[in-house]
């Protein structure tokens, strides 16, 4: 019998010694616990063969001694391993795909899975592993190392439509558009040993290695909600990611932190460090500060298994005992599949420039598939059928490539996508988008009830009769109600809502308070949840301190829910540009690269009001930049009924596109952004809210947002009758015929100004300038705005006032 303490040392420190790298390059650490004086050296034996071998164990940081024990259990005691014929199998033809590639395709990076060939076999045990636990959907994140492999033996995807994109089929079909091959996506379905079928899907990702992990968390969420899979058992998401890339970018991080957040947590995801202890051509003592690359993921109490890629069974045995750990717990779980990369960063590098010794022994090494035959002791006359079938196959693939005429479509669209569309605008997809005053009576009175026995802070007692007075007509409604109303109605109609961002419950500047919270209990009372019978869900989430992996969540989220209202809020709007790559890469491209739409709305905090650089602009510029080829929408409403009508007009409507919206923050409870009740009876949102106040006006201020507001009070103090105040609602896709109309219904008008709060080198100035000039009809147009060294809003909220004053003077002077 084993000694216990001894046993309990290896549990622990293990890995440290274990042997995970044939190269050498993660040699054993010698940890004092493991040789303790003394010690039966049976014992020490028995605990080396378990927990230093070829497949090891992170567990001690794991405060839980159930789940302890669960993979003390399972390191412990040996799982049957699958036919070795199978595992050797997809070996060979993951090495023959490389090779055929390679042979036939010179000078075309493929970045070959070779050197981490046994990634298949791990990929593939899960997905039979999950398949015995009923599960239905799995979903596939991964960069660009092995995707293609990836593509045509786990997702199944034929191989002559991989083979396909390397024939240059049809290359003007996507000229100026598209992705490289190894970015795509792609949906197949597997068929296990047993006769099951599992629906998978790879999602599409950019260059941006690990930005694509949240987005599959967000899409695997909505799958789940589609098919009321609260415990996660249906849809599993696999991640995998490079080692240089776990280690290094902190999206990982963010990401990770979602595992066990509600409203964000998916039962548990498996990732895969796809590890070959390189990156590009950097090794990993400047890459991680830790002995590995996966030691981000100790953050978390789940577990690492570190495993030597050129060991085959441990590999296989691994990927068991991660799935059961997965479904036992809900938990994530890591596994770290070791092994070495036999080209350079893509096939066409020249890796002895920088590792020159490395590749001498990595040259000499033969493919895992031949040293897995002799090690299993397949007979040559076996081998040699083996192989000679699956070349004959990629022979076959590659003459079927060739005939093709048009690029193949790798993916299948899910059936809910079937009624929406892309592309750009049509006057044919507008809607109506108002409600009667029955309706905006009935939704209050749901929106303002408090439950019997609840007892709610007077301060919102007093925000719900407001309310009330609102949705009876005795008192202009604001922001916050106007928003509810657009929620309470989507809902009540059918149509899901999900809202997430930091402090989103209450609203970071507390307009919203969407949760009522009971003084004496903590207990939470939801008004939305309480709009009918048979109402859509609504979901409300405060986020952890995140941008880009909660956007990048959203974003999943919206791809697979086109049917709800998917928001998520900047906490201010400058924030966001923590979120960059989500924006550059999914939000704004995703149609264009990739086909794939979304409607997700971002509500951005916007407006300068002398509180600094970080709290006044949302970058407005940035995103008209994004924008271009109908790529999303940009809209800056400026009353509250102009947000109800763009909420419900964003649900309505089967179009399709990212919606960018600027939000205000004094604004939104101003009387001047307050609307009348019956301003949300109107048939739809104004793309131009025209200036219904003044004719024959002698100029004519064109502006968006805010500053409309301070513009028309200071007009007032002027008694400027003459000039007229038009606010452009919708930046993108620009309003030419409405503006137009609005132009020409002042005819008499000789001059137009473009005015703005932001520095001339921020805001719309450049995108709205040439536009306006359009549909001038050749009236000179010029603009005024916040000198450039003001950027943006510095200095003291005195020093803001001055400047914003003599604004407004040089506008109506």
């Amino acid at each position: 019998m084993t000694d216990p303490l001894v046993l309990e040392a290896y549990r622990r420190w293990g890995y440290l010694e274990a042997d995970l790298d044939w190269l050498g390059r993660l040699a054993p650490e010698r940890h004092p616990e493991l040789h303790p004086d003394g010690a039966d050296e049976q014992s020490l034996q028995r605990a080396r063969e378990l927990y230093c071998g070829t497949l090891a164990v992170e567990c001690g940081h794991i405060p839980d001694p159930k789940r302890r024990r669960w993979i003390a259990d399972a390191m412990e005691n040996a799982s049957e391993t699958p036919s070795r014929s199978i595992i050797l199998e997809l070996l060979l033809r993951a090495a023959t795909f490389e090779e055929t590639l390679q042979s036939r395709y010179i000078g075309n990076k493929r970045f070959s899975v070779e050197g981490l060939e046994a990634l298949l076999p791990l990929l593939t045990e899960m997905l039979e592993a999950a398949a015995a636990r009923e599960v239905v959907h799995v979903v596939l994140a991964m960069s660009h190392r092995g995707r293609l492999n990836v593509m045509a033996h786990v997702v199944k995807v034929p191989l002559s439509k991989l083979l396909a994109g390397f024939e240059d089929v049809a290359p003007r079909s996507i000229f100026g558009a598209g992705d490289v091959k190894y970015h795509l996506g792609a949906t197949g379905t597997y068929a296990t040993r047993d006769g099951r079928e599992i629906s998978i899907h790879l999602v599409s990702n950019p260059s941006h290695l690990e930005a694509v992990g949240p987005v599959a968390m967000g899409r695997v969420r909505a799958k789940q909600k589609r098919l009321d899979d609260g415990d996660g058992h249906k849809v599993v998401p696999i991640v995998m990611h490079g080692d240089a890339a776990f280690a290094g970018q902190g999206i990982v991080a963010e990401t990770l932190n979602l595992a066990e957040i509600d409203g964000f947590s998916v039962g548990g995801t498996v990732h895969i460090v796809v590890n070959n202890l390189i990156g590009f051509t950097t090794e990993p003592a400047a890459l991680h500060s830790s002995r590995f690359a996966s030691d981000v993921a100790k953050r978390l109490p789940i577990p690492v298994f570190h495993v030597n890629g050129e060991d085959p069974d441990a590999v296989v045995r691994a990927a068991k005992i991660a799935i059961a750990y997965r479904y036992e717990f809900g938990s994530d779980v890591v596994v770290d599949l070791i092994g070495f990369r036999r080209h350079g960063h893509s096939e066409i590098d020249d890796p002895t420039l920088t590792q020159p010794d490395l590749y001498a022994k990595i040259k000499a090494r033969p493919p895992l598939w031949k040293s897995y035959a002799e090690r299993i002791n397949t007979s040559s006359a076996e081998l040699d059928t083996l192989v000679a079938t699956v070349r004959s196959e990629f022979d076959q693939a590659k003459q079927e490539a060739e005939a093709l005429q048009e690029i193949p479509v790798l993916r299948q669209m899910p059936s809910y996508w079937e009624a929406f569309e892309g592309g750009k605008h049509r006057d044919e997809l507008e809607v109506e988008t108002g409600l009667s005053v029955a309706d905006i009576e009935r939704l209050t009175a749901r929106l303002t009830r408090v439950p019997d026995g609840f007892n709610a802070h007077p301060k919102l007692l007093k925000l719900l009769e407001q309310r009330r007075e609102m949705g009876g007509g005795r008192r202009q409604l604001d922001f916050g109600m106007a928003e509810a109303l657009a929620l309470a109605s989507l809902l009540g109609a059918g149509l899901p809502v999900r809202i997430s961002g930091q402090d989103t419950c209450r609203g970071t500047f507390s307009h919203r308070h969407s949760v009522l919270v009971d003084l004496e209990n903590g207990s939470a009372y939801r008004p939305l949840d309480h709009i009918s019978e048979d109402q859509a869900t609504f979901e409300i989430y405060n986020s952890v301190l995140s941008e880009a992996a909660v956007l990048g969540y959203e974003y999943g989220f919206s791809r697979d829910y086109p049917e709800a209202l998917v928001v998520w809020e900047a906490q201010f709007g400058d924030f966001a540009n923590g979120a960059q790559i989500i924006f550059d890469q999914f939000v704004t491209a995703g149609e264009d690269k990739w086909g794939l739409l979304s409607g997700l709305v971002v509500l951005l905090p916007h407006g300068y009001e002398g509180q600094g650089p970080e709290h006044s602009s949302a970058r407005m510029e940035r995103f008209l930049q994004l924008a271009a080829e109908d790529a999303i929408q940009v809209a800056y409403p400026s009353t509250a009924s102009q947000y109800f009508h763009l909420l419900r007009r964003q649900a309505l409507r089967k179009w399709r596109k990212p919606l960018i919206v600027f939000t205000p923050k004094s604004m939104l409870r101003h009387p001047a952004a307050a609307s009348p009740r019956e301003a949300l009876s109107r048939d739809k949102f104004w793309n131009v809210a025209p200036d219904q106040t003044v004719e024959g006006a002698r100029r004519v201020i064109l502006c968006t947002g805010k500053i409309g507001h301070e513009l028309r009070a200071e007009r007032e103090k002027k008694e400027r009758r003459d000039i007229a105040i038009v606010s452009i609602e919708q930046l993108y896709p620009f309003p030419h015929r409405e503006l137009g109309a609005e132009l020409d219904r002042h005819s008499e008008a000789r001059e137009i100004l473009w005015v703005q709060e932001e520095p001339a080198n921020m805001g719309a100035l450049f995108f709205v300038i040439p536009r306006i000039e359009r549909v001038s009809r050749g009236r000179h147009v010029r603009s005024i705005k916040r000198s450039a060294s003001a950027s943006p809003a510095t200095g003291s909220f005195k020093a803001h006032q001055l400047e914003q004053k003599t604004l407004l003077e040089l506008a109506l002077g």
